[in-house]
């Protein structure tokens, strides 16, 4: 087991530092804009929570590239591979189109949100730029599953970290108008991420269709990329509950975030504050649930049911591991990790024991990620979405409001129904991985 969680491990740390960095891109918005106002970067929260759950939909669509890349890898099908990739290139390109312009053109749904009107009159420009943001950013996903799915993390991790100094100089420029730049402040982030978004997928567009890496799946091009029907719904049958799993632990997150909102902006940003930190513990696990979804699927291009059981044993008790770290660490620097995003002391003030909960729910949330990801690596993906449904919808959002508005808790009680929430969809996916895996390996052992 211990070598299992090794080769996982090894797998995983480029996509995790590509996570990271994806995830560093965020956080450097917050903090640059929140040196500005704590309404500024209110403004930025309101946003990320009014997008994320169509941005998360797409990336879900886009892990379908990765999942049946692998599968065909495990096969050794490089022609079944090129024919994936041309196939799920084009799914998610129309996936990234109709999501971008449902956020450009609907981004009025700011103003019927209850939030505070400086706010929204704040956030307007910054949601067109991110919501055109998205078409570049899902095509780079796309191609960065492709590459993931062969194991080649490696490549998108680097053209990720290279998109950091470049965000950041943009941002320097926009934000706050120096070297004669205009000052945009909000607006000028987004600009900056419309712009480093688009050079990244290009880059790693070039790189795929013309390294010798990629050579061989390119070269087929001329019999495989042709769209066909059953592609597209192979494709759409991991990537449509893909997407409703990943959207329903997102959309509880951002309505969590809309709610403690309409609380006011002093919430709203210690809130944020405290989901950065905590999406940024989270990108790790969604790294190891990847690198473990990608291995367990390549086993079941072999069906080899007792390495897919060694592989998810391994990857869960990394994830426990990982977790504990993570939660020792929040309450170790919860009065330091948010005088980085904003000076307000009231802010700080509620960031710091909202990262007390925050540091709670560590465990839960890298184990469910993580089983989820297995669970999607042996196809089964149907089950786990319904159980995410009611972990998040049926337990954890309406306990959290009771909570906040009944009892009177405001932001601590919507962060103690993510607690519960992600608690009970952890149950209930580790038990159905260990479940599947059980029954599918004394089945094979019958021949």
């Amino acid at each position: 087991m211990k070598k299992e969680a090794s080769q996982t491990l090894k797998l995983a740390f480029p996509i995790i530092i590509g996570e990271l960095a994806q995830m560093a891109l965020h956080l450097i918005d917050s903090a640059m804009v929140g040196a500005i106002s704590y309404k500024h970067l209110a403004a930025a929260a309101l946003v990320i929570n009014a997008m994320n759950i169509p941005f998360v939909i797409g990336i879900g669509m886009t892990i379908s590239v990765s999942q049946m890349v692998s599968l065909a890898n495990g096969k050794q099908d490089a022609q079944q591979v090129s024919h994936y990739l041309y196939n799920g290139f084009i799914l998610c390109t129309l996936t990234a189109l109709v999501i971008s312009f449902t956020l450009v053109f609907g981004k009025n749904i700011l103003y019927h949100l209850g939030q505070d009107p400086d706010v929204v009159e704040l956030a307007m420009p910054f949601m067109k730029l991110m919501g055109l943001s998205i078409i570049p950013m899902l095509l780079f996903m796309t191609l960065k599953q492709f590459a993931d799915g062969l194991e080649y993390t490696r490549t998108a991790m680097i053209f990720s970290l290279a998109g950091m100094p470049l965000n950041i100089l943009l941002n320097w420029l926009l934000i706050y108008g120096n070297w004669g730049f205009p000052r945009l402040e909000l607006e000028g982030a987004g600009w900056a991420t419309l712009i480093t978004r688009t050079c990244m997928f290009l880059a790693l567009g070039y790189v795929v269709l013309s390294h010798k890496t990629f050579a061989r799946y390119i070269a087929v091009r001329h019999n495989q990329w042709k769209l066909k029907a059953k592609t597209l719904r192979e494709l759409l049958h991991i990537g449509v509950p893909s997407s409703m799993q990943i959207g329903m632990e997102a959309g509880a997150f951002a309505v969590s975030g809309i709610i403690i909102g309409t609380l006011g902006a002093v919430s709203q940003a210690a809130h944020q504050i405290a989901l950065n930190c905590a999406s940024f513990t989270f990108m790790v696990s969604m790294g190891l649930a990847q690198a473990g979804s990608i291995r367990v699927s390549n086993a079941l291009g072999r069906t080899d049911w007792v390495k897919i059981i060694v592989i998810g044993k391994s990857t869960i008790l990394t994830a426990l591991i990982y977790g504990t770290i993570c939660a020792a660490l929040f309450v170790i620097l919860r009065n330091v990790l948010p005088v980085a995003f904003n000076q307000e002391p009231q802010v700080v003030e509620l960031a710091a024991l909202l990262l007390l909960f925050a540091a709670v729910f560590q465990i839960s949330d890298s184990t469910q990620a993580i089983s989820a990801g297995l669970l999607r690596g042996i196809k089964d993906v149907k089950t786990p979405t319904i159980l995410i449904g009611i972990a998040y919808w049926v337990i954890g959002i309406p306990v959290g409001y009771l909570l906040a508005f009944n009892f009177n808790m405001g932001a601590k009680g919507m962060w103690l129904g993510l607690i519960l929430g992600l608690t009970v969809a952890s149950g209930f996916l580790i038990t159905r991985f260990l479940k599947m895996g059980k029954r599918n390996t004394l089945r094979s052992a019958r021949g």
